[in-house]
């Protein structure tokens, strides 16, 4: 079982420039001759990473976003209905939408159509002026002329005043004029574009990674609806596989999505539309009985996974009217302790939506709010919400006090069980657990560790690695599932207390003693080895939703990783070629049969990584010249968060809905 919720991508070695030969002499001259000028988009082609984030899995998907962000801003500003995403048989990709279409009509400034300005010239659009967009998705502005440049082929299509225009592009260039083409009676704009594969490093989309975004969409912008469509994978009458999405309740129905998979305390989703300030602030949320916080948060549909300023007026709101209540019902009057901003959170899913003229986003992802006008529109909205919803819910308002009171007492436990932790580690002492193998080497930006699965595997990776930059540790059996267990319990857990100690990392902060102090990480490559076998799968799956849960900051910063092992040997006389897939295997067997020697073909299918010895598991899955490790990452925090606890949580129908709709794609060994 592979988790669909992160995107799997290659390791990459980049190639070392020697500083000293970059600074010899006769490559010091530096004058106006160096001075290079890009014109139109030739910066993007050259830089496309600047623009799009990366060129990989997840700069290819943004080029659909921002593609998709334009016809967004036309739903938002009241012009467009509808929208439908098309993945074409040849992996282009059409967003067509029913808006008022990109004006054609001749731009006095540039000198040239105004379509051919918005798809040729960066920083052009109607969302940099207010009176045509009051506010607009997209993360940087960069939008469809980006998109155009990165594209071997580009066709914009436009419907508009009763006719049709065209317009082909090729790298960003114009390929023809803007041309006439026909009349209509709809109005609407249809992008068909081919991603370059000359400058991306993947060219297949992933419909899963696109569908969540278009649902996604479709929850944060209430009755639009959003088609999303495969045309490379027709169904049995061959016809190209689709799904709509639409939502009338907006975040309301966004809670319920996210929350299926739990049981909740309050009887019904608390939501809340507001305008403070001038700032449109959206609210859904809801208790359950988990003990996790899943708190999503949106500026301008874009997905702030690093919080900002109207994250922090959600808390302050939250946190100072459930406190108000708490103190005046006198439940509190029998804690020994304070209660803390975190203890109001415990099992709290919740989603909040912002709408801002002119975002300044800041962070290491530039995904983080900086407003600093944001954060008491929003903190004012949420008060009048749960001061109304608790005077008039006093039974769901005891629950919810209940259930604080409950997280502060598990989270006093927490804090003495961490202690403990906080002793063993690197930082408190010399003491490392006894059954990692660790590297020799101390600096973190070259230093791996494997958490393997069984200490046999673990004796052999020992065996079969390299000493100077890889560390091997043991993890004894299936660790705890932390989706189902209080924070105290996690860290009384010995194979998890060994984790924490071996990658020298720490919880609790000056600011958030839950948040992770991983300043004292001691290997920037964390890779998860487990057998090819469905035990191996739930093993891997355990130890993912731990770090999702208790170690994010390291899946953010991508220094998770999964190790591939093979999944079979195929052998013939003295020749045998290792496969990760049924394909490779089948074009082994055919390579080798056709081969012309007498002997039969064997194929040995590797469940377990002690069938292999350690020289094999070094050349198959831990020689860096060799193997593929497959970073972690997340392109969806609020999808990743319902999968998790579908997955590991307590509730046996959605993952028993799970396991049917997805049983198709198993591989069972009998």
């Amino acid at each position: 079982m592979e988790l669909t919720v992160f995107s799997s991508g290659f390791f990459i070695v980049k190639q070392q420039v020697d500083l000293a030969d970059l600074m010899s002499e006769e490559k010091n001259d530096y004058g106006a001759s160096n001075i290079q000028v890009l014109e139109g988009l030739e910066a993007v082609r050259k830089r496309p990473a600047m623009y799009i984030g990366d060129i990989g899995t997840r700069g290819l998907h943004h080029l659909v976003y921002e593609v998709v962000d334009n016809s967004i801003d036309e739903a938002l500003a009241g012009y467009c209905n509808n929208i439908h995403v098309t993945i074409n048989k040849d992996n282009s990709i059409t967003v067509k939408d029913d808006g008022r279409g990109i004006p054609v009509d001749f731009h006095e400034k540039e000198q040239k159509s105004a379509l051919e300005v918005v798809m040729t010239v960066l920083h052009a659009g109607g969302k940099f002026d207010k009176d045509t967009y009051k506010v607009s998705g997209g993360l940087h502005g960069v939008g469809v002329s980006c998109v155009n440049a990165l594209s071997i082929k580009l066709v914009a299509e436009v419907h508009r005043k009763g006719k049709v225009y065209r317009q082909e592009y090729s790298k960003g260039i114009p390929q023809t004029g803007v041309e006439e083409i026909g009349t209509t009676n709809a109005n609407g704009t249809i992008v068909t574009f081919w991603p370059d594969d000359s400058i991306f490093e993947v060219s297949e989309y992933n419909y899963t990674t696109l569908s969540q975004r278009m649902r996604e969409l479709a929850f944060l912008n209430k009755g639009i609806n959003i088609t999303m469509c495969d045309a490379r994978e027709p169904d049995e009458e061959g016809n190209e596989v689709c799904e709509v999405f639409h939502s009338d309740r907006g975040l309301s129905e966004f809670v319920e999505f996210l929350d299926g998979t739990r049981s909740p305390i309050i009887e019904e989703v608390m939501y809340m539309e507001s305008d403070k300030g001038g700032v449109p602030v959206e609210v859904a949320m809801v208790y359950n009985e988990s003990y996790s916080e899943n708190i999503h948060s949106y500026v301008n549909n874009i997905n702030t996974h690093e919080g900002g300023t109207h994250l922090a007026g959600f808390r302050r709101g939250l946190t100072t009217t459930l406190k108000k209540y708490a103190d005046d019902s006198g439940m509190l009057k029998n804690l020994k302790f304070e209660i803390s901003g975190d203890d109001f959170r415990e099992g709290l899913t919740a989603v909040i939506s912002v709408k801002v003229q002119e975002p300044q986003f800041e962070g290491q992802t530039k995904t983080k709010l900086g407003n600093r006008d944001v954060t008491a529109p929003v903190s004012q909205a949420v008060s009048e919400m749960l001061e109304n919803y608790l005077e008039e819910h006093p039974r769901d308002a005891r629950m919810i006090v209940s259930k604080v009171i409950l997280a502060a007492q598990a989270r006093n436990a927490a804090k003495k069980a961490r202690e403990m932790v906080q002793r063993k580690t690197v930082l408190g002492s010399n003491s490392l657990p006894g059954k990692l193998a660790d590297c020799s080497s101390k600096d973190p930006a070259e230093s791996e560790i494997y958490l393997v699965e069984g200490d046999s595997a673990g004796g052999t990776a020992k065996q079969g690695r390299d000493r100077h930059f890889q560390a091997i540790m043991p993890l004894r059996g299936k660790i705890l599932n932390v989706e189902k267990a209080m924070q105290h319990k996690i860290f009384e857990n010995e194979e998890i207390k060994n984790i924490y100690t071996a990658l020298g990392v720490r919880v609790g902060t000056e600011e958030d003693e839950r948040a992770l102090n991983f300043s004292g990480l001691r290997y920037h490559k964390v890779i998860i080895m487990c057998d090819a076998d469905v035990d191996g799968s739930h093993i891997a799956t355990l130890i993912l939703t731990f770090f999702f849960r208790y170690m994010m900051p390291l899946v953010e910063h991508g220094y998770i990783y999964i190790a591939t092992p093979p999944l079979y040997l195929v052998k013939k006389g003295n020749k045998e070629q290792y496969c990760w897939d049924d394909n490779q295997r089948d074009a082994a067997v055919n390579e080798f049969k056709g081969s012309g020697s007498a002997d039969s073909v064997k194929v040995q299918r590797y469940k377990g990584l002690g069938e292999m010895n350690a020289e094999q598991l070094w050349d198959t899955t831990m020689n860096p010249e060799f193997r593929t490790l497959r970073q972690v990452t997340i392109d969806s925090a609020a999808e990743a968060d319902r999968i998790f606890s579908m997955l590991m949580g307590d509730e046996v129908p959605p993952r028993r809905e799970f396991i049917e709709k997805n049983a198709k794609y198993a591989k069972i060994d009998i």
